[in-house]
């Protein structure tokens, strides 16, 4: 299961879409690996240098295309008509979903009397990291570790690059326990 921007770089490369094929076929030639190395830990990672490139690019031209908007009268993008809280309605709900980097991100908020009554968000990292769901589907933080080697229990950094490369939004610790829940290793990384 891959999420965020690994998942976006793969739609794109499997769709042909030749910006998306541009980087990543440089980057599989580079590193001497096949397109399914894109399947990892090194894919995820990957993944957010691509998606770097290729926003730098397409910045680029949404700003060329705004500004030449604007100087043949085109200002719907400026339109601030409804940001102004005294023209709301007494009570306003509201719902936004967008794809963030590190996966599916998703706002509700409900507005009584121009005060936030209610508001709840659901992150990536939620998403990423969640427990099984009824059907007893692994999260993808879970279903990446799946058959990943350790080299050694007492230090799991293959563990800790595997979740790093989702880039949580989180504490950054892992426990690791064998199949009877006693703690194998503990590792808790102090960082900023």
């Amino acid at each position: 299961m891959e999420v965020g921007p690994l998942a976006r770089v793969l739609v794109g490369y499997a769709k042909g879409i030749e910006e998306y094929k541009a980087v990543v076929d440089k980057a599989l030639t580079d590193l001497n690996v096949p397109v399914t190395a894109l399947f990892s830990t090194l894919g995820r990672t990957a993944a957010r240098g691509f998606e770097c490139a290729l926003t730098a690019n397409w910045g680029r031209e949404f700003f060329d295309q705004l500004i030449s908007n604007i100087k043949n009268g085109d200002t719907r993008m400026a339109d601030t008509t409804r940001f102004n809280p005294e023209t709301w309605p007494a009570q306003a709900l509201g719902v936004g979903f967008a794809e963030a980097p590190r996966g599916a991100l998703a706002h509700w908020i409900n507005i009584e009397d121009q005060k936030i009554a209610n508001y709840q968000l659901v992150v990536p990292t939620t998403w990423n990291a969640s427990p099984r769901d009824t059907k007893g589907q692994m999260s993808a933080y879970e279903s990446s570790l799946i058959d990943t080697p350790v080299a050694d229990e007492t230090q799991p950094l293959e563990i800790i690059r595997t979740i790093h490369s989702f880039d949580p939004c989180m504490a950054c610790s892992v426990h690791l326990y064998d199949e009877e829940g006693t703690t194998v290793s503990r590792v808790n990384v102090v960082g900023d």
